[in-house]
């Protein structure tokens, strides 16, 4: 059941928070800490979390999209690591099948290549059975025939077959943005744009954080019985206020996608790919786009705003060409581009892509605790270890009882349908009902595709408020999404709409661009935004286009 999560509660959660001691803070809104947050609360904890920027705007919306178990880790000899998210990847599907789709993908094997047919047939095989794939999903060799029939892009020179296997592709920062909605359904606090300024302690134990509210420029406390650094890039800056940074420590790395037209770059079928440095690259299609990634390299640049160089984007084209020879593409044909940065814990020396994709919990003497490394995809067993340490400790500490971990059957905000298999028949009435309200069948579907279940709320603001839409010169798609945006799912700017919450600006920038003014003003309308407000946001939006589409 949506329940209303927008700025108009703000206000008085913050009262509210303030005169309460809460069983947990979590500082950090990406898909860990929004992990921890539901976790928490279904267990029966009063639970907040804080996030300087938007719900996923770091990390957590610059993945490559895809919730897997890491098929190049079993290279590096993490079995186990590939056992535990390879397993993630069906739950996070029945959670919430609407945000995760189940793709076959391509591991062509060449002549000069890194995987030889043996090693590919029992590497994947391996993968299967500790992912535990369900029969109709497991590997299968392909002979040269059948790949170029598959992929015929792909170059023939030197190809000896190819593996066929699962992987799920998602949209990362709306899983996230599930996660934070079903835990606020079921009672938790969730901020963004609240940014933890200093750690609060009692008796030398941490106790809480001083927050500063972004938007009215007012600071507060919280205060909480345990408090959770889940700030992925910024763990150890956060540990320094804490004075427990030591030992191990972060090693920031960058990894950068590109997007072209499906047009000019039209794949048939997900491949992933080796390159001649030992590098593995994905190439995806979606939504009519294709998208190639990833980069691995050592960073120490601004954490707010990694940038894509003019060197990135040409190792990733050079990588595509060199296995899509026909295809020749060109810095001309990048349509869009974003660059993210993976927290990981340091191995001393290792290579940024030999580095373990390992998780790994730090408590302080003061009791702050941290949660470093990890992957997307284990982000609910990352959660389920962090807030099981939690239960421990107010087990031994004889505070409260708290109950078991049971996020494996918690259906994420708008994937209540009762199980995957009933996913498709979902999809089909609803895109009815959507031409019933003047949205055209190809928008509607993705809409249904999008926000699940939600999509009930979506409708009934289409046939309440659509008036709205014609007076702002919105389609009923645009004006759909935007209004249960900034009632259900706390957008704040445009660029939270425009990023986070539809993913257009990385796979759509010219709807980006089509639609800002007259998404602007219905924003502007609705929070009564001064001129100086308007332009504000208007360059925030204008930059983030220039980042999104132009390299450094």
């Amino acid at each position: 059941m949506a329940v209303q999560f927008s700025m108009r509660q703000r206000n008085s959660w913050i009262e509210q928070l303030q005169k309460e001691k809460l069983d947990l803070l979590i500082v950090g809104g990406g898909v860990t800490g929004a992990g921890i947050l539901l976790d928490a609360k279904a267990r029966g904890m009063t639970a907040a979390l804080v996030e300087m920027q938007d719900f996923a705007a770091g990390t957590s919306s610059r993945s490559t999209k895809l919730v897997h178990g890491g098929l190049r880790y079993l290279k590096q000899g993490a079995v186990a690591l590939v056992a535990e998210v390879g397993r993630e990847r069906a739950i996070v599907y029945e959670n919430a099948p609407h945000v995760t789709t189940p793709l076959w993908m391509l591991l062509p094997i060449y002549r000069d290549g890194s995987f030889g047919r043996l090693t590919s047939s029992l590497g994947l095989s391996l993968y299967d059975r500790l992912a535990g794939v369900k029969s109709s999903e497991r590997r299968k060799m392909l002979s040269i025939s059948e790949v170029m029939e598959l992929e015929p892009l792909l170059r023939q020179e030197g190809l000896r077959g190819a593996g066929y296997y699962v992987e799920y592709r998602t949209d990362d920062a709306r899983l996230t943005l599930e996660i934070v909605k079903a835990a606020v359904e079921r009672g938790a606090y969730a901020l963004n744009y609240t940014q933890a300024d200093a750690w609060i302690y009692e008796n030398n134990q941490i106790a809480g954080a001083k927050v500063n509210d972004l938007l009215t420029g007012t600071t507060f406390s919280l205060r909480a019985q345990y408090v959770i650094n889940a700030t992925g890039p910024w763990v150890d800056r956060l540990r320094d206020w804490d004075h427990s940074k030591f030992g191990k420590t972060l090693h920031l790395t960058k990894g950068v996608h590109l997007v072209v037209d499906g047009q000019r770059f039209p794949l048939k079928k997900p491949v992933y790919f080796d390159v001649p440095d030992g590098r593995m690259i994905f190439a995806i299609p979606r939504d009519g786009k294709t998208y190639i990634g990833t980069t691995d390299t050592d960073y120490e640049g601004d954490l707010l705003a990694p940038r894509v160089t003019q060197e990135d984007r040409a190792y990733l084209l050079s990588c595509v060409n060199s296995v899509f020879p026909s295809v020749a593409l060109t810095a001309k044909d990048v349509e869009s581009l974003w660059a993210g940065i993976r927290p990981l814990i340091q191995e001393e020396g290792k290579k940024a892509s030999e580095i373990s994709r390992k998780d790994e919990i730090f408590v302080s003497q003061s009791g702050l605790i941290t949660i470093a490394g990890g992957k997307l995809t284990g982000y609910r067993k990352m959660a389920e270890k962090v807030v099981t340490r939690i239960v421990e400790k107010a087990l031994i500490d004889k505070t409260v009882q708290f109950k078991a971990c049971n996020t494996d059957k918690i259906s994420l905000s708008g994937g209540d349908f009762g199980g995957s298999e009933h996913f498709a028949d979902f999809i089909q009435g609803n895109v009815q009902r959507g031409v019933q309200l003047g949205v055209s069948a190809s928008e509607a579907e993705k809409l249904v595709h999008r926000y699940g279940t939600n999509i009930e709320k979506i409708y009934e603001l289409l046939q309440e408020r659509g008036e709205e839409a014609q007076q702002f010169q919105l389609p009923a798609e645009v004006f759909g999404a935007l209004l249960y945006g900034l009632l259900y799912e706390m957008v704040v700017t445009p660029s939270d709409f425009f990023i986070r919450r539809t993913g257009a600006m990385y796979f759509n920038i010219q709807w980006v661009k089509q639609w800002q003014d007259p998404v602007m003003k219905y924003m502007a309308h609705f929070f009564e935004w001064s001129e100086e407000q308007v332009a504000h946001f208007r360059n925030q939006l204008q930059q983030h286009i220039r980042e999104a589409t132009e390299v450094v």
